[in-house]
């Protein structure tokens, strides 16, 4: 059993592939990307309530991607409506 398509039949492949692309991913990207960005909003919003103390139900798993997302931070407050953070110990 093969993983990808075999050699004789990469003509035949793409076009299974666009066929799926136009299928589901067109119809449905923009809510995938929606669903992301919901996604992304919630995370740093979590890594923001643990900057001020509060308990991060999933620590363990937030741990790791922290120091990657405080150089968004700056960003996705600015998106949420705020100008300048509240807090001038963590941001800005």
């Amino acid at each position: 059993m093969t993983d990808g398509p075999s050699p004789g039949n990469d003509g035949l492949w793409h076009r299974i592939l666009a066929w799926h692309d136009a299928l589901f991913v067109t119809k449905w990207r923009s809510a995938l990307q929606r669903e992301a960005r919901q996604q992304e909003d919630s995370l740093v919003a979590i890594l923001y309530l643990s900057a001020f103390g509060i308990d991060d139900p999933a620590a363990y798993h937030t741990l790791p991607v922290t120091a990657e997302y405080i150089d968004r931070f700056h960003t996705w407050h600015q998106s949420q409506g705020l100008d300048r953070f509240p807090d001038a110990g963590v941001c800005c």
